[in-house]
């Protein structure tokens, strides 16, 4: 076991950057994102209320079913695909290693 996960965040086409972060704090996977230098805004704090750290998920473990609030706030995006999901809702554990994620651009 490991107290520690990987992402992976994809950058442009073929171009993929590692970004990795522990899983014992309860960070979400906004928090580590915003840690690495990724310029996500996350307005609401991370309350599924913005819509700011908007990501796709492209390929990787499972993750849990986003909550309501979550599907309601991806519904009202203007860009919206099947991977959708918002990064502060991720919580970081050892088994999303691997997780690979675009960040989604801002129409605000």
């Amino acid at each position: 076991m490991t107290d520690e996960v990987r992402v992976y965040v994809e950058e442009a086409p073929g171009h993929r950057r590692e970004v990795t972060g522990p899983t014992d704090m309860g960070l979400s996977l906004m928090e580590l994102l915003k840690a690495d230098g990724y310029d996500i805004q996350a307005t609401c704090g991370g309350m599924a209320l913005c819509g700011t750290c908007h990501v796709e998920v492209l390929a990787g473990p499972e993750l849990p079913e986003p909550s309501d609030d979550e599907l309601a706030m991806l519904e009202s995006l203007p860009v919206m695909s099947q991977g959708s999901r918002l990064s502060c809702q991720i919580r970081l554990t050892e088994r999303m290693d691997g997780l690979v994620v675009r960040l989604m651009p801002q129409n605000t």
